[in-house]
């Protein structure tokens, strides 16, 4: 590589310059499909070796219009299935050719809007939310500038947006399913107080499905998403005279807390004395110490969609929320 002057990036003027071309001649030669000569290209492609010349793909797009950006808009990120999900979607993108710039909502972004506000100033392409429940004016606000909007396990239904979800109401039913056949009657739910649409969906799915057949469920929905909210969800309920003998918990993370409460404070055998049901499928779940019955997210499944709905030529009018099936991971959880 030639030494410069001064440092900073090589422009196209000076590849030009070396190569004893036009400006536009470099800018055919790294452009897919452009008419250049093979002598022209092979004495761009040298210059640009020589001086150590990359493509300014930032000022391509604001000519375009497209900038090739995505942006991840997550908060929570250390969670497991979040961190998972955010690395299978920032590895599909990069593969079909985009930057994923991840923005983290946790912290001095007080709302879910700033984060997605930030998406705007760098002009990406599209913006998938993972976490929190924008307001339906900053979606609209995107739309209208001609970003495309993937939501996920959200609400909010306009045109225009992609919704994608699991089918947390069939999973619930599953999973009451699998208690009944285990002979448990006495059910119990424990979610966290962050409401957010999946939670609730799964929650409200069990409840349901159990007063469809006349059973009642106790229900512990304080704190966190995390560990020791399950453990304390644990704590009370076990603490009961008429204690559960099956517990759903909407998150693994939840269901982890739940039962090392119930083996090393109160001294029950999973499953013989509670049967425990978990959602998500990390990584922890097939832990020896665990082994979970759960509901795997398809996270590999959900990335592939995302990434087709970033690449689709025409924006969604009215698309209907996308549902992945959350299939039922068998372990050592729940009696038989």
């Amino acid at each position: 590589m030639r030494s410069r002057s001064s440092p900073g990036f090589v422009s196209s003027q000076e590849v030009a310059r070396l190569a004893g071309v036009s400006r536009s001649a470099v800018s055919r030669t790294f452009t897919p499909g452009a008419s250049v000569s093979p002598e022209t290209r092979e004495r761009v492609m040298k210059a640009a070796k020589t001086l150590g010349y990359h493509v300014n793909h930032l000022a391509r797009g604001l000519i375009s219009q497209t900038t090739g950006i995505v942006c991840l808009v997550v908060s929570d990120i250390a969670t497991p299935y979040l961190s998972s999900m955010v690395d299978a979607l920032t590895r599909r993108l990069q593969e079909a050719g985009k930057v994923a710039m991840v923005i983290n909502a946790t912290g001095k972004l007080e709302k879910i809007e700033d984060a997605i506000r930030q998406t705007l100033h760098y002009r990406a392409d599209a913006t998938v939310v993972l976490s929190g429940s924008p307001d339906r004016a900053i979606i609209q606000t995107c739309l209208d500038s001609g970003q495309r909007m993937i939501l996920l396990n959200r609400d909010e239904m306009l045109p225009g947006i992609r919704n994608v979800s699991l089918d947390h109401a069939a999973a619930a039913r599953e999973a009451l399913d699998a208690f009944l056949a285990a002979g448990c009657r006495r059910l119990a739910v424990v979610t966290s107080a962050a409401r957010t649409p999946s939670l609730v969906g799964r929650e409200t799915g069990f409840v349901d499905a159990a007063r469809a057949v006349g059973l009642e469920v106790a229900t512990w929905s304080e704190g966190p998403t995390a560990h020791a909210s399950g453990a304390a969800g644990a704590r009370r309920l076990l603490g009961r005279t008429d204690r559960p003998d099956a517990v759903f918990c909407v998150t693994d993370l939840l269901a982890c807390g739940f039962m090392d409460v119930a083996r090393h404070e109160f001294g029950l055998r999973i499953p013989k004395d509670v049967s425990v049901i978990g959602f998500d499928d990390i990584e922890q779940a097939a832990w020896p110490s665990y082994n979970l019955t759960t509901f795997a997210q398809p996270v590999a499944e959900i990335a592939d969609y995302v990434v087709t709905c970033v690449a689709a030529d025409e924006v969604a009018e009215a698309v209907p929320r996308r549902l992945f099936a959350a299939p039922m991971i068998r372990r050592s959880t729940v009696r038989r």
